[in-house]
């Protein structure tokens, strides 16, 4: 970090450091973010005054934003990054709210090349090089250690997105094996993807067969939240991603392994 950034730093966090009490408020109704360290806290609380900050929370539809949800969205985007370098969300600004789910158009052509236009159902977005976007409703639902929570679903397509479209493969760290993580990635989508096909009631989110990018966000969401489940179901996926995120869920969450 170059001098004038850490000078920034600094500023930014004398002058917008997280109030204490707001902080803990917002920790205590997060499970996923229980267990904890005290530094890795500290850490967290400025990491997310950094990130609220530099990022601009608008509201769409009728949407109510608060400091509130603006904070659970702030923590739960840097428990990913906790352990990654700061400036992970980079390339964007905006991070769009929406009361509840939300509609997107799309074109798609057939074969035959005829243009269908349909209208998808969502509950968060993620644009490359463009805003995020997220349902209120369904941010409210997140971080409750139940396997559902769309911040880190779309803040992991971000970081997905560091080196081009979203496919699943984000870029690795130093001595991370790009040849295992599509060994052990390729493989355990494959598998799931049958598993789903087969109609299969699977207890990962089936919503993860539809791309690799989707099994790669959804296997997010599970790390975190259900790390327990992760691990019994693809031990070798959990494996990849604490070395990707530099964290242990399953353990600081009480899961052994």
């Amino acid at each position: 970090m170059s001098w004038f950034a850490r000078w920034r730093r600094d500023r930014i966090l004398r002058r917008h450091l997280v109030p204490p009490d707001a902080f803990r408020s917002t920790v205590g109704r997060l499970p996923i973010l229980h267990g904890l360290t005290p530094d890795e806290l500290r850490r967290l609380r400025e990491s997310a005054s950094l990130l609220l900050h530099d990022k601009t929370f608008s509201a769409a539809g009728g949407a109510e934003v608060d400091d509130v949800v603006q904070l659970a969205i702030a923590v739960q985007a840097c428990l990913l990054t906790l352990n990654l370098a700061e400036d992970s969300y980079r390339g964007w600004n905006e991070i769009i709210l929406y009361p509840d789910e939300f509609l997107r158009p799309r074109e798609e052509m057939d074969e035959a090349g005829v243009v269908h236009h349909t209208r998808d159902i969502l509950a968060g977005e993620s644009w490359h090089g463009g805003p995020l976007v997220l349902s209120l409703a369904d941010v409210e639902a997140s971080g409750q250690a139940d396997g559902f929570n769309v911040v880190l679903h779309e803040f992991a397509h971000k970081l997905d997105m560091l080196n081009g479209d979203a496919n699943g493969f984000p870029p690795l760290h130093r001595g991370m094996s790009a040849t295992a993580w599509a060994h052990d990635f390729g493989s355990a989508y494959e598998d799931f993807c049958a598993r789903v096909d087969a109609g299969e009631d699977t207890a990962l989110d089936p919503y993860a067969s539809s791309a690799p990018a989707e099994f790669f966000a959804v296997l997010t969401e599970a790390f975190f939240e259900t790390p327990q489940l992760l691990h019994a179901e693809y031990p070798a996926v959990y494996a990849q991603l604490k070395l990707f995120y530099r964290q242990h869920p399953l353990a600081r969450l009480g899961g052994g392994a």
